[in-house]
């Protein structure tokens, strides 16, 4: 049965390094929830914490409602998959898997049923024999998500599982990892710096910096409506042009940028005329040529250089406002191939809902 976890103003230092800075979070019972940020953030200090393997200096973690700050990891009702996989080579799959068992005292035959059927889970139940060395990375991978499974969690902790991976088999089991936990009813926290494997299979994810959380909420929320520069220049690519509020009201905002005048359809709480802001528009979110009639928002420059992908084409564009100068990417879906736009001069536009205003 899925349980809710609750972390409830966490701090942990090691030695003068904060690691957490008094980080709450509450994930819901059965969530695919992700922990993203860059390195030394400290997503993976608080999945520690959570799994047992740091102890904070203060605050406390909940699973299912059960206090579990001071319980070893073992009693938490975890599972615990790791990014090195942590596969013992002289020992069997089926060893393996049965390991976690045998540290809870499991009767044998009990144990045996529950390794048969976590190998099925991850369709390896014809290679309980093997050693580790003699599997692919993918397989491996397969494998320590079954000796996490097997204890029966309502948790599963996932600390950059994939990272290991080439790019194929990330794809497949991004989806396998997903699959399973729906089906077994489980909660999962699950750390990466990969932002596609965070937006592509999580219910909410929480974007980390510096033992703070900057932001939480359902994938497709932080990325069009990041709360500031840090989550949306994290999330994704933006091209990030400096303005000032002209207006603001309920239709939408007008700002003044070095590079004309911007309407944008949102603006966050509180900003008002005469505030600095930061515009963040997103290489997919622009138009090439002349907008309709009535629209707005034309940027105007020189392309400098185009990369051809086949379904898409980069182009790297010069902005020129007054003295001030940027680079700007845009993206091309359904490019003509071959053609070399250096130095041509470049009209695109942008539709004010895809103008993300942040502070």
């Amino acid at each position: 049965m899925a349980v809710p976890v609750v972390i409830d103003k966490l701090v942990k230092a090691f030695g003068s390094f904060l690691a957490l800075k008094e980080v709450s979070l509450e994930i819901g019972a059965g969530e695919m929830f992700f922990l993203l940020g860059p390195s030394g953030c400290g997503k993976t200090t608080l999945l520690r914490c959570i799994a047992g393997f740091h102890t904070p200096d203060s605050g406390r973690v909940l699973i299912g409602g059960r206090d579990v700050t001071d319980l070893q990891p073992y009693k938490r009702d975890t599972g615990m998959m790791f990014q090195s996989y942590a596969l013992w080579p002289h020992m069997t799959l089926a060893e393996n898997v049965a390991f976690g068992l045998e540290m809870r005292k499991v009767p044998r035959t009990e144990m045996r049923r529950r390794v048969r059927e976590a190998l099925e889970r991850v369709h390896l139940s014809d290679s309980a024999k093997k050693r580790p060395n003699q599997l692919s990375g993918g397989q491996q991978q397969r494998v320590a998500l079954a000796r996490a499974l097997v204890v029966g969690p309502q948790c599963l902790l996932l600390d950059e599982p994939l990272s290991n991976l080439d790019a194929k088999l990330r794809m497949e089991m991004r989806g396998e990892i997903r699959r399973i936990c729906k089906q077994e009813g489980l909660t999962a926290v699950y750390v990466t710096h990969d932002q596609k494997e965070a937006l592509s299979i999580a219910d909410r994810l929480a974007v980390m910096r510096d033992g703070v959380i900057e932001q939480v909420g359902a994938p497709e929320e932080v990325y069009r409506a990041p709360a500031n520069r840090f989550v949306a220049g994290f999330i994704g690519e933006g091209n990030f042009i400096e303005g000032r509020m002209d207006g603001a009201g309920r239709s939408g905002a007008r700002i003044g940028t070095p590079y004309g005048v911007i309407a944008a359809a949102r603006v966050p709480l509180g900003v008002v005329a005469g505030d600095k802001v930061v515009l963040c528009v997103r290489p997919e979110a622009v138009s090439f040529g002349r907008p309709p009639a009535g629209e707005g928002n034309v940027l105007r420059g020189l392309f400098q250089e185009s990369v051809y992908l086949g379904e898409v084409a980069q182009h790297m564009i010069t902005l020129t406002g007054g003295e001030s100068s940027m680079c700007f990417k845009a993206f091309e879906l359904n490019p003509v191939a071959g053609r070399d736009r250096a130095g041509e001069k470049a009209e695109i536009w942008v539709d004010p809902t895809q103008v993300i205003v942040t502070r």
